[in-house]
């Protein structure tokens, strides 16, 4: 399946792909997906995670299949069929065991609904969105979430700033645009441990953007915004779109800007040199976020 569709940059779209497990529909950003594969043989790995069906290897690539069904509390039924969509993200390339594919679904972040406080909790929720189609519910899985629950060290690598305690506090004033409690909070964790202390959070890029032209307005924001640092995927306003508003704005494109998103990958990379992001991570290497910060910063107020 053609998964090269992706869109143009900063459109505040985003490329949904349906998909089913048993009765029940479910989406994932196109932009995850590196291709899908019918169903191969799997060779099971002894004392894995119980959501780990085994391993195979296609064109010599050895790669993780992950049981969705197993992974969100549902009956499974015969194993060996369905669809492997193989996914790329946080440098993992890993594959989801569904049953069908539906088909693809150009929406705005504007049209997904966040899910509230009963769903989305920091302690970590299946679901990042919902998209009310027909007479149907499409839920927008958090596969980071997934795969970190499964294995703890493929998110923020938290060790990597456990050494800069020692660091000189910096009042710096840094805008972070990211919707998941749980991530937000480890990086405002993390910044902190880092000597970065003052922080403004917002739970998506249009938060993000209308603080911005807040403070635009009272003429206060390069004094009140040193950094930002936004997600890719988010509701109402995705990075991209948000990181657009940014670099095209006379004034505001003098605040550096890092995209820090699981789905920084070659391609993606790509779209954010375009859009003018001053540096792009992948959201384990919370260290060398806190590096990029730092030259950035430095070298904005120089």
């Amino acid at each position: 399946m053609d998964t090269n569709i992706l869109l143009e940059s900063g459109t505040n779209e985003m490329e949904v792909l349906e998909f089913t497990l048993g009765s029940n529909h479910y989406g994932i950003n196109v932009a995850k997906i590196k291709e899908i594969l019918v169903y191969q043989p799997i060779t099971p790995v002894p004392n894995s995670h119980h959501s780990i069906e085994g391993i195979f290897m296609p064109r010599d690539e050895m790669i993780t299949v992950v049981n969705l069904k197993r992974c969100l509390g549902m009956t499974e039924d015969k194993q060996d069929t369905g669809l492997f969509i193989i996914t790329n993200f946080n440098k993992l390339n890993i594959a989801f065991h569904v049953d069908t594919v539906i088909g693809i679904h150009r929406v705005s972040w504007e049209s997904i609904i966040k899910p509230d406080s009963t769903i989305n909790t920091e302690g970590g929720s299946a679901s990042t969105g919902v998209i009310k189609m027909d007479d149907k519910l499409i839920i927008i899985l958090d596969f980071e979430q997934i795969v970190s629950e499964i294995s703890p060290e493929t998110g923020l690598k938290i060790s990597d700033v456990d050494n800069m305690t020692e660091r000189e506090r910096c009042d710096s004033p840094i805008l972070i645009a990211e919707d998941s409690p749980l991530l937000s909070r480890l990086i405002t964790d993390c910044l902190r441990k880092a000597g970065y202390t003052n922080l403004l959070v917002t739970m998506n890029g249009q938060e993000a953007w209308d603080k911005l032209v807040e403070y635009k307005k009272a003429g206060t924001v390069l004094d009140k915004v040193h950094c930002i640092i936004t997600d890719i995927e988010m509701p109402l306003m995705d990075g991209h779109r948000l990181t657009k508003l940014v670099k095209s704005d006379d004034l505001l494109k003098k605040i550096p800007l890092i995209i820090f998103s699981s789905l920084v990958n070659e391609e993606m990379r790509v779209k954010g040199e375009k859009l003018g992001a001053d540096a792009q991570l992948t959201k384990p290497e919370i260290g060398n976020l806190v590096d990029a910060i730092d030259r950035l910063i430095d070298k904005s107020m120089n």
